[in-house]
């Protein structure tokens, strides 16, 4: 409970800091009178509150939450630390789509065109991904169909690339590839709420599920756990959380497989405790992610998910070592 609660005012402090921070300089007083209504609607000060920081705070929260808690989810539901919600080929799929979207020119011609058809990939990639798996797939079964998934989507993103006549659309479809929050609306957070929301909201509900498939498949099935429906409610709601976070935010990686591993030796491994707290931790980091890509570079736009990347990496590379290191 001490975790969760240090936690949220970590969250409430990165948010505020968000919303302060940026390259208007705008002082604290002056931004949240803008902010709760006490600036004229027409004014700058209002409309980069409102139309620019806010929408792009909003998201960081809440793309964050949507990484880490897939995350916690995932390594709980297959019991493997190294999970992530890219592991079953969403984030790929949802950017296939979108980079679809972005060659065609239909992103140009309909503003909601490149989240719907990102949210579009990721879907059919679950649907693929349940059909490989078959109804009573196990964990192994479900890792591999969705590393397949995972890179055909991959491939067929690399192949737009490659035969894409036009190079400033591929320009754009790779910077849209390394994630950002940048440019970003309440048309976006809209679009991207539900799906993050619904996705949540169905993760949350599995921790005493997952608690007892800590225990393995056999004994969990015994204790009555319906173990066709945990996979099913696990995998679609990390499907919706993910896709509607990919498609708004590009493809941000290693939070979701940061966060948990920080987190767990606090909860004490547990499965039900790890789902908030890394939903909350998701959220911190991101949130701290964007404040350090406006401060290090405000005239570069650095990408969020190359920073993410650049932290994660590293991390990635010393648990594998600590692994090693333990089976030696």
């Amino acid at each position: 409970m001490k975790l969760l609660l240090v936690l949220s005012l970590l969250v409430a402090a990165l948010f505020f800091a968000s919303l302060l921070i940026g390259p208007a300089a705008l002082g604290a007083g002056e931004s949240l009178a803008a902010l709760l209504g006490g600036g004229a609607p027409g004014e700058a000060v209002t409309l980069v509150m409102r139309e620019v920081r806010l929408p792009r705070a909003l998201l960081g929260l809440m793309v964050g939450a949507a990484l880490g808690l897939t995350g916690a989810a995932m390594q709980g539901f297959l019991r493997n630390p190294l999970a992530e919600p890219g592991l079953i080929g969403t984030s790929a799929s949802a950017a296939l789509g979108a980079v679809i979207a972005l060659q065609t020119g239909i992103a140009a011609a309909f503003t909601l065109a490149l989240p719907a058809m990102a949210l579009l990939g990721a879907f059919l990639s679950v649907a693929l991904i349940l059909a490989l798996a078959g109804p009573r797939g196990g964990a192994l079964v479900l890792i591999l169909a969705g590393i397949a998934v995972s890179a055909m989507a991959g491939a067929l993103t690399a192949l737009v690339l490659n035969l894409s006549p036009n190079p400033f659309a591929a320009a754009e479809i790779i910077f849209w590839l390394m994630g950002s929050l940048t440019d970003r609306s309440m048309l976006h957070v809209g679009i991207a709420a539900p799906f993050i929301l619904l996705g949540a909201a169905a993760l949350l509900t599995q921790g005493r599920g997952l608690d007892t498939l800590t225990l393995g498949e056999d004994a969990a099935a015994s204790l009555g756990v319906n173990l066709t429906r945990l996979r099913l409610t696990i995998v679609a709601g990390a499907a919706a959380a993910v896709g509607g976070a990919t498609a708004v935010a590009g493809a941000i990686g290693f939070v979701g497989l940061v966060v948990p591993h920080l987190l767990r030796p606090l909860v004490g491994a547990r499965p039900s405790r790890l789902l908030p707290a890394s939903a909350l931790g998701g959220a911190a980091m991101l949130l701290a992610a964007d404040i350090a890509v406006r401060l290090i570079a405000p005239e570069r736009d650095l990408k969020l998910g190359v920073l993410t990347a650049l932290i994660g990496a590293p991390f990635f590379l010393h648990l594998i070592w600590r692994m090693r290191r333990r089976l030696a």
